[in-house]
């Protein structure tokens, strides 16, 4: 194997992808909110994360910050899979109670849902 095939493998190994129960995928903006904003909930998702054990080991729960998530507007939206749920302004001040509520105790937060698009349930319209 060349030594470009080895780095993916063993920075996924350091990363344990492969072992994440959850995905977390926050927009930043710059056309859902401020760039600002967008940056604060990033940085408070990351220590909120950490600060619940969820950051590495059985439950832990990866995250992407991303620039764009298709939804431009009432941002920062975040989406959460495999469950598909989206989440509307997610500011910083919201982490700490989305990461206890929904990640560790697997309550998701109704008055801040959207919309909800769980991945590997079958499509019953297309079988």
């Amino acid at each position: 194997m060349s030594e470009n095939q080895q780095q993916p493998e063993a920075m996924a190994a350091k990363l344990g992808i492969g072992s994440y129960r959850r995905h977390v995928f926050l927009c930043t903006g710059p056309d859902c909110c401020a760039p600002e904003v967008g940056q604060a909930a990033w940085e408070k998702l990351k220590s909120a994360l950490k600060d619940a054990s969820l950051a590495a080991g059985a439950n832990a729960c990866y995250r992407t910050k991303v620039g764009c998530l298709r939804i431009c507007c009432a941002g920062p939206t975040m989406v959460v899979y495999p469950e598909g749920t989206w989440y509307q302004g997610m500011t910083a001040d919201r982490m700490t109670e989305f990461v206890q509520q929904h990640l560790k105790e697997g309550l998701p937060i109704p008055e801040w849902i959207f919309a909800r698009n769980p991945l590997g349930e079958v499509d019953r319209a297309s079988s």
